[in-house]
């Protein structure tokens, strides 16, 4: 795998020996950070920032609520999060306006933004403005982000999700990343399989039940479950399937989930869709519990087949490649988890990206070397 996305050693230490940058992150303003429970971006931001201070920059963070991170700087958008209007357009666009205004003279040297609205502000900014791109880059997502232009420089989250829509202005993929310590190892599992996520048909929860009891497996499910879409879905497809070898606990907080991931024999995830990144995958590989999931978006680059977990073509190989996964040494799963998507990881990825657009490096070359780096990990 390339070393855009691990960093030798020797590498990583002369990065952080540089001057250190000042850099103002802008939090998308729905759950505080780190969220308590669903918020996987939230959680993605919050990890950059500690990863950044403990590299010996200065963050400014713009964000809801309250915060539990090792920001230099905090502005308060909201003082509660709106959660409640998540999908409504008005707190991200207050939220662009109070990073605006606070932004206006601060002395940083880049602004990374992780909101939808706030991009629109980068073509007034002498700054660069990163933008990471946490989900769909085709389509009216993708079209929005194409009319951006250079006014952002844009990193993706993943190969595959760059190979979506190659006509943004990508900068960078970097991979995200979790505390990996903060989860729990276990190499001795409960009697049960898991599902976690976002009840939808992306997230297929129905097919990781039907799969499970195919393959005579006891099966735990957690998620959201509080938006109409949602709760529909649920009713419809997912309750009639629920029974005494299937249950939903509910959706899962923080030490649940680590509780839940620990023990189970596998994490099931058949997504429908090309997910750009799935953060419960490399969750469960923290915890030494192996991923079986079907290859779609960016599961190849994060499971490693036969090692890590099962990766299937189509869901009716589900069954037996939970099988297969239970088989698999949990040491493994937790070892590459520890290279490849630990904290520091990611925050050295980083670090490469804003150098090289605060230095004024970046060139076609430099652009053709990470689009190969990232290709390379595919």
């Amino acid at each position: 795998m390339s070393d855009l996305f691990v960093p030798a050693a020797e590498q990583a230490a002369a990065e952080s020996a540089q001057s250190p940058l000042h850099v103002a992150m802008v939090a998308p303003p729905w759950f505080e950070l780190p969220p308590r429970g669903y918020g996987g971006t939230e959680a993605v931001v919050a990890a950059l920032v500690d990863g950044l201070v403990d590299r010996g920059h200065q963050v400014t963070l713009v964000a809801s609520g309250s915060h539990r991170t090792k920001a230099t700087r905090f502005h308060r958008v909201y003082d509660v999060p709106p959660t409640e209007r998540l999908g409504d357009p008005a707190p991200e666009v207050v939220a662009a306006a109070e990073a605006a205004r606070v932004l206006a003279d601060a002395d940083v040297d880049l602004v990374h933004d992780h909101t939808l609205a706030g991009p629109l502000l980068a073509r007034g900014r002498r700054q660069p403005t990163v933008v990471t791109t946490h989900g769909p880059v085709a389509g009216s997502d993708g079209d929005y982000y194409e009319r951006l232009g250079a006014s952002v420089d844009v990193v993706a989250i993943s190969a595959s999700q760059r190979r979506l829509n190659p006509a943004l202005n990508w900068v960078g993929t970097v991979h995200n990343a979790i505390d990996v310590r903060s989860f729990p190892y276990r190499a001795d599992k409960d009697d049960y399989v898991l599902w976690l996520g976002r009840f939808s048909p992306q997230k297929a929860p129905d097919l990781a039940i039907e799969a499970a009891r195919a393959a005579g497996r006891r099966i735990v499910l957690a998620g959201k479950l509080n938006e109409e879409p949602e709760r529909r879905y649920f009713s419809e497809r997912v309750a009639p399937l629920l029974g005494p070898d299937a249950e939903y606990v509910g959706e899962a907080d923080a030490t649940l989930k680590r509780e839940l991931l620990a023990g189970a024999q596998a994490l099931v995830f058949p997504i429908q869709w090309e997910e750009p990144f799935g953060m419960v995958m490399i969750e469960a590989m923290a915890t030494g519990t192996p991923v079986v999931a079907t290859r779609r978006g960016s599961v190849p680059e994060i499971v490693v087949d036969g090692a890590t977990g099962v990766v299937v073509d189509d869901v009716a190989e589900l069954p037996a490649a939970i099988h297969r996964a239970t088989e698999l040494d949990p040491a493994a799963a937790r070892r590459h988890t520890l290279e490849h998507f630990d904290i520091p990881v990611m925050a050295a990825g980083y670090e490469r990206v804003y150098r090289m657009l605060v230095e004024g490096t970046r060139s076609i070359r430099d652009i053709t070397a990470l689009g190969s780096a990232a290709e390379a990990a595919g």
